[in-house]
Protein backbone atom coordinates (compact mmCIF):
# COMPACT_ATOMS: atom_id res chain seq x y z
CA UNK A 1 0.00 0.00 0.00
CA UNK A 2 2.36 2.70 0.95
CA UNK A 3 4.58 1.79 -2.68
CA UNK A 4 1.19 2.58 -4.40
CA UNK A 5 0.57 5.72 -2.62
CA UNK A 6 3.89 6.95 -3.84
CA UNK A 7 2.80 6.42 -7.24
CA UNK A 8 -0.02 7.87 -7.04
CA UNK A 9 1.22 10.94 -5.29
CA UNK A 10 3.49 12.24 -8.45
CA UNK A 11 0.25 11.64 -11.06
CA UNK A 12 -2.31 13.91 -9.01
CA UNK A 13 -1.28 17.43 -10.36
CA UNK A 14 -1.25 16.62 -13.15
CA UNK A 15 -4.31 18.15 -14.36
CA UNK A 16 -3.68 20.96 -13.11
CA UNK A 17 -0.14 21.23 -15.32
CA UNK A 18 -2.01 20.01 -17.83
CA UNK A 19 -4.23 23.21 -17.94
CA UNK A 20 -1.86 25.38 -17.28
CA UNK A 21 -0.16 26.25 -20.84
CA UNK A 22 -4.00 27.46 -22.18
CA UNK A 23 -4.70 30.30 -19.28
CA UNK A 24 -3.37 29.48 -15.84
CA UNK A 25 -5.94 29.68 -13.15
CA UNK A 26 -4.83 33.49 -12.18
CA UNK A 27 -5.03 34.88 -15.43
CA UNK A 28 -8.88 35.00 -15.53
CA UNK A 29 -9.42 35.56 -11.89
CA UNK A 30 -10.22 38.68 -13.31
CA UNK A 31 -12.64 38.09 -15.74
CA UNK A 32 -14.22 35.40 -13.54
CA UNK A 33 -14.81 38.66 -10.71
CA UNK A 34 -16.01 40.97 -13.10
CA UNK A 35 -18.14 39.22 -15.17
CA UNK A 36 -21.42 38.22 -12.94
CA UNK A 37 -21.86 35.08 -15.07
CA UNK A 38 -19.78 32.57 -17.11
CA UNK A 39 -20.07 34.01 -20.65
CA UNK A 40 -18.70 31.73 -23.92
CA UNK A 41 -15.46 33.67 -25.37
CA UNK A 42 -13.20 32.85 -28.11
CA UNK A 43 -9.90 31.64 -26.70
CA UNK A 44 -8.11 34.17 -28.96
CA UNK A 45 -10.02 37.00 -27.06
CA UNK A 46 -10.02 35.62 -24.04
CA UNK A 47 -6.00 35.42 -23.79
CA UNK A 48 -6.03 39.39 -25.03
CA UNK A 49 -8.60 40.35 -22.11
CA UNK A 50 -6.40 38.19 -19.55
CA UNK A 51 -3.01 39.99 -21.22
CA UNK A 52 -4.24 43.45 -21.42
CA UNK A 53 -6.10 43.62 -17.93
CA UNK A 54 -9.86 45.55 -17.30
CA UNK A 55 -9.15 48.23 -19.76
CA UNK A 56 -9.41 45.59 -22.29
CA UNK A 57 -12.55 44.34 -21.50
CA UNK A 58 -13.67 48.22 -21.34
CA UNK A 59 -12.69 48.63 -24.99
CA UNK A 60 -14.36 45.94 -25.85
CA UNK A 61 -17.83 47.17 -24.75
CA UNK A 62 -17.35 50.38 -26.24
CA UNK A 63 -16.64 48.60 -30.16
CA UNK A 64 -20.51 46.67 -29.13
CA UNK A 65 -21.44 49.58 -28.46
CA UNK A 66 -20.03 52.04 -31.37
CA UNK A 67 -20.92 48.41 -33.77
CA UNK A 68 -24.59 49.29 -32.16
CA UNK A 69 -25.19 52.88 -33.00
CA UNK A 70 -23.34 52.45 -36.80
CA UNK A 71 -26.36 49.49 -37.47
CA UNK A 72 -28.65 51.43 -36.05
CA UNK A 73 -27.92 54.55 -38.07
CA UNK A 74 -27.91 52.62 -41.38
CA UNK A 75 -31.25 51.49 -40.56
CA UNK A 76 -32.76 55.02 -40.20
CA UNK A 77 -30.96 56.16 -43.26
CA UNK A 78 -32.00 52.84 -45.34
CA UNK A 79 -35.67 54.08 -44.19
CA UNK A 80 -35.07 56.99 -46.09
CA UNK A 81 -34.18 55.77 -49.67
CA UNK A 82 -36.28 52.31 -49.41
CA UNK A 83 -39.98 53.69 -49.71
CA UNK A 84 -40.76 56.58 -51.24
CA UNK A 85 -37.63 58.00 -52.68
CA UNK A 86 -38.66 58.18 -56.47
CA UNK A 87 -42.48 58.69 -55.40
CA UNK A 88 -41.52 62.45 -53.67
CA UNK A 89 -39.72 63.59 -57.03
CA UNK A 90 -42.74 62.92 -59.00
CA UNK A 91 -44.97 64.13 -56.63
CA UNK A 92 -43.21 67.36 -57.01
CA UNK A 93 -42.84 67.26 -60.62
CA UNK A 94 -46.83 67.22 -60.54
CA UNK A 95 -47.40 69.86 -57.82
CA UNK A 96 -45.05 72.34 -59.58
CA UNK A 97 -47.10 71.41 -62.88
CA UNK A 98 -50.24 72.29 -61.35
CA UNK A 99 -51.47 68.94 -60.49
CA UNK A 100 -51.23 69.66 -56.59
CA UNK A 101 -54.29 67.00 -55.77
CA UNK A 102 -52.61 64.50 -57.42
CA UNK A 103 -49.29 65.19 -55.85
CA UNK A 104 -50.94 64.68 -52.81
CA UNK A 105 -52.19 61.85 -53.09
CA UNK A 106 -49.18 60.29 -54.32
CA UNK A 107 -47.46 60.81 -51.44
CA UNK A 108 -50.57 59.13 -49.02
CA UNK A 109 -49.27 55.59 -49.55
CA UNK A 110 -45.86 56.64 -48.78
CA UNK A 111 -44.04 55.27 -45.57
CA UNK A 112 -40.87 57.26 -45.83
CA UNK A 113 -40.66 59.95 -43.15
CA UNK A 114 -39.57 62.65 -46.06
CA UNK A 115 -42.75 61.93 -47.81
CA UNK A 116 -44.72 62.87 -44.96
CA UNK A 117 -43.34 66.10 -43.97
CA UNK A 118 -43.83 66.84 -47.80
CA UNK A 119 -47.08 65.82 -47.84
CA UNK A 120 -47.77 68.07 -44.94
CA UNK A 121 -46.80 70.72 -46.26
CA UNK A 122 -48.73 70.18 -49.75
CA UNK A 123 -52.13 69.52 -47.34
CA UNK A 124 -51.11 72.81 -45.92
CA UNK A 125 -51.21 74.89 -49.06
CA UNK A 126 -54.13 73.73 -50.20
CA UNK A 127 -56.02 74.48 -47.13
CA UNK A 128 -54.94 77.82 -47.65
CA UNK A 129 -53.31 77.96 -43.93
CA UNK A 130 -51.53 80.82 -42.78
CA UNK A 131 -47.94 80.27 -44.82
CA UNK A 132 -45.80 81.35 -41.32
CA UNK A 133 -48.11 79.31 -38.88
CA UNK A 134 -47.51 76.22 -41.99
CA UNK A 135 -44.03 76.90 -41.74
CA UNK A 136 -43.05 76.67 -38.50
CA UNK A 137 -44.82 73.40 -38.40
CA UNK A 138 -42.76 72.05 -41.30
CA UNK A 139 -40.20 73.11 -39.52
CA UNK A 140 -41.28 71.21 -36.34
CA UNK A 141 -41.52 68.38 -38.21
CA UNK A 142 -38.51 68.22 -39.96
CA UNK A 143 -36.56 69.23 -36.96
CA UNK A 144 -37.74 66.05 -34.80
CA UNK A 145 -36.88 63.85 -37.91
CA UNK A 146 -33.33 65.10 -38.07
CA UNK A 147 -33.11 64.85 -34.46
CA UNK A 148 -33.54 61.49 -34.50
CA UNK A 149 -31.42 61.00 -37.37
CA UNK A 150 -28.29 62.91 -35.04
CA UNK A 151 -29.16 60.91 -31.91
CA UNK A 152 -26.63 58.93 -30.62
CA UNK A 153 -23.62 60.16 -32.54
CA UNK A 154 -22.77 62.40 -30.03
CA UNK A 155 -21.95 58.69 -28.00
CA UNK A 156 -19.74 57.79 -31.00
CA UNK A 157 -18.08 60.08 -30.93
CA UNK A 158 -17.18 60.28 -27.30
CA UNK A 159 -16.19 56.83 -27.89
CA UNK A 160 -14.16 58.09 -31.39
CA UNK A 161 -11.99 60.26 -28.34
CA UNK A 162 -11.85 58.30 -25.19
CA UNK A 163 -10.57 54.93 -26.79
CA UNK A 164 -7.01 56.28 -27.18
CA UNK A 165 -7.44 57.90 -23.18
CA UNK A 166 -8.18 54.50 -22.02
CA UNK A 167 -5.79 52.26 -24.26
CA UNK A 168 -3.03 55.03 -23.37
CA UNK A 169 -4.19 54.68 -19.84
CA UNK A 170 -3.73 50.82 -19.66
CA UNK A 171 -0.32 51.16 -21.64
CA UNK A 172 0.76 53.22 -18.31
CA UNK A 173 -0.91 51.06 -15.96
CA UNK A 174 1.19 48.40 -17.75
CA UNK A 175 4.28 50.09 -17.68
CA UNK A 176 3.99 50.54 -14.14
CA UNK A 177 3.73 46.69 -13.44
CA UNK A 178 6.20 46.05 -15.76
CA UNK A 179 8.99 48.20 -13.75
CA UNK A 180 7.91 46.72 -10.38
CA UNK A 181 8.30 43.54 -11.61
CA UNK A 182 11.84 44.91 -12.34
CA UNK A 183 12.52 46.55 -9.88
CA UNK A 184 11.21 43.56 -7.23
CA UNK A 185 13.46 41.11 -9.15
CA UNK A 186 16.68 42.99 -7.77
CA UNK A 187 20.05 42.15 -8.83
CA UNK A 188 18.35 38.84 -10.71
CA UNK A 189 17.10 40.74 -13.95
CA UNK A 190 15.62 38.47 -16.65
CA UNK A 191 14.97 40.80 -19.87
CA UNK A 192 12.11 38.85 -20.75
CA UNK A 193 10.06 40.35 -17.85
CA UNK A 194 10.65 44.02 -18.91
CA UNK A 195 10.05 42.98 -22.51
CA UNK A 196 7.11 40.99 -21.30
CA UNK A 197 5.59 43.89 -19.79
CA UNK A 198 6.47 46.43 -22.48
CA UNK A 199 4.04 44.37 -25.16
CA UNK A 200 1.43 43.74 -23.27
CA UNK A 201 1.05 47.67 -22.19
CA UNK A 202 1.12 48.41 -25.54
CA UNK A 203 -1.50 46.00 -26.35
CA UNK A 204 -4.32 48.31 -24.78
CA UNK A 205 -3.05 51.23 -26.75
CA UNK A 206 -3.74 48.90 -30.03
CA UNK A 207 -6.67 48.16 -28.91
CA UNK A 208 -7.75 51.45 -28.28
CA UNK A 209 -6.76 53.04 -31.67
CA UNK A 210 -8.23 49.89 -33.03
CA UNK A 211 -11.86 51.27 -31.90
CA UNK A 212 -10.81 55.21 -31.95
CA UNK A 213 -10.41 54.81 -36.14
CA UNK A 214 -13.51 53.03 -37.28
CA UNK A 215 -15.50 55.44 -34.87
CA UNK A 216 -14.02 58.49 -36.34
CA UNK A 217 -14.68 57.25 -40.17
CA UNK A 218 -18.03 55.70 -39.47
CA UNK A 219 -19.06 59.21 -37.66
CA UNK A 220 -17.89 61.24 -40.59
CA UNK A 221 -19.54 59.53 -42.80
CA UNK A 222 -22.91 59.42 -41.04
CA UNK A 223 -22.89 63.49 -40.18
CA UNK A 224 -22.13 63.89 -44.04
CA UNK A 225 -25.22 61.29 -44.69
CA UNK A 226 -26.92 64.02 -42.26
CA UNK A 227 -25.80 67.15 -44.15
CA UNK A 228 -27.35 65.21 -47.27
CA UNK A 229 -30.85 64.40 -45.84
CA UNK A 230 -31.15 68.58 -44.75
CA UNK A 231 -29.97 69.76 -47.66
CA UNK A 232 -32.59 67.00 -49.76
CA UNK A 233 -35.63 68.36 -47.02
CA UNK A 234 -35.29 71.64 -47.53
CA UNK A 235 -34.78 71.61 -51.27
CA UNK A 236 -38.49 69.56 -51.30
CA UNK A 237 -40.08 72.07 -48.50
CA UNK A 238 -39.13 74.65 -50.72
CA UNK A 239 -40.19 73.38 -53.90
CA UNK A 240 -43.72 72.87 -52.44
CA UNK A 241 -43.99 75.97 -51.30
CA UNK A 242 -42.89 78.24 -54.41
CA UNK A 243 -45.04 75.14 -56.78
CA UNK A 244 -46.93 78.45 -57.54
CA UNK A 245 -44.50 80.86 -58.79
CA UNK A 246 -43.89 81.34 -62.79
CA UNK A 247 -40.55 80.99 -63.98
CA UNK A 248 -41.15 81.07 -67.93
CA UNK A 249 -39.77 83.66 -69.76
CA UNK A 250 -41.88 86.64 -70.29
CA UNK A 251 -43.70 86.83 -73.66
CA UNK A 252 -43.22 89.71 -75.38
CA UNK A 253 -46.14 91.35 -77.83
CA UNK A 254 -44.83 93.84 -80.34
CA UNK A 255 -47.23 96.33 -80.79
CA UNK A 256 -47.62 98.96 -83.42
CA UNK A 257 -47.01 102.15 -82.97
CA UNK A 258 -50.86 103.50 -82.77
CA UNK A 259 -50.08 107.29 -81.71
CA UNK A 260 -46.84 107.71 -83.69
CA UNK A 261 -48.94 107.05 -87.06
CA UNK A 262 -51.63 108.98 -85.71
CA UNK A 263 -49.49 111.92 -85.34
CA UNK A 264 -47.67 111.46 -88.88
CA UNK A 265 -51.18 111.53 -90.62
CA UNK A 266 -51.96 114.25 -88.75
CA UNK A 267 -48.67 115.99 -89.99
Amino acid sequence: MPETETAVAPASPSPATSDGPNLGPGSESWLETILPFPVPIPEPLRALLDAGGPVMLILAGMSVVALTIVLIKLWQFARLRADGAERIEGALDDWQAGRQREAAEQLARARNPLARIVRTAMLGSLNANDPAALREEVERLAGRLLAALRSHLRGLEVIASLSPLLGLLGTVIGMIDAFRALEAAGNQVDPSVLSGGIWVALLTTAAGLSVAIPSVVALTWLERLLEGVTRRLEDQVTRVFTGGLRLDEPIVSVQQPVAASGISDAI
